[in-house]
């Protein structure tokens, strides 16, 4: 069986192939803790539409990737922690902008071992969050392959991070 990763990677080659326009790149941060019970998983609700994703956004500047998903992770989630440097992933998602127009983005995804949890932080009033098991997130989350990267990572943390 193909896994919906795989799908979306060929379906992305494909549409370039044909003219179509490249994909944004946007980075996200993987926040996950291990408890007694197992690896919990944080997703955040988006600021439009409340469904649960991760905390991401556009990188800005000459800003490193991780930096950029540590940073959002700050400002999303009011997250801390320690950051991978490289990526354990991406996946595919139509944005839809301001002006209506759906935009394609890649998004690459960067584990962050959380270990600080503020009460306050930028965009609380615009977001909740919530830890997840690994199953439960993937359930939550809209985006197949992002729900296969999720547990993947949930299998072996420590593998990626």
């Amino acid at each position: 069986m193909v896994s919906h990763t795989t799908r979306n990677r060929i379906t992305e080659r494909v549409r370039r192939l044909f003219g179509g326009k490249p994909c944004r790149l946007q980075v996200a941060a993987l926040p996950w803790r291990k408890t007694p019970t197992g690896v919990e998983v944080m997703l955040i609700t988006s600021r439009d539409t409340g469904r649960w994703v991760l905390p991401k956004g556009w990188p800005e500047g000459s800003e490193q990737l991780f930096d950029t998903a540590a940073r959002e992770a700050a400002e999303e989630a009011g997250i801390g922690g320690a950051i991978a440097r490289f990526e354990i992933g991406s996946y595919f998602y139509s944005k839809v902008l301001s002006s209506g127009m759906e935009r394609r983005c890649e998004v690459l995804v960067f584990p962050l071992e959380v270990d600080e949890v503020a009460t306050a932080w930028p965009e609380k009033k615009q977001r909740d969050r919530k830890w997840f098991a690994p199953a439960d997130a993937v359930s939550r989350v809209k985006e197949a392959d992002l729900g296969e990267l999720i547990a993947r990572f949930a299998k072996n943390p420590r593998a990626y991070a």
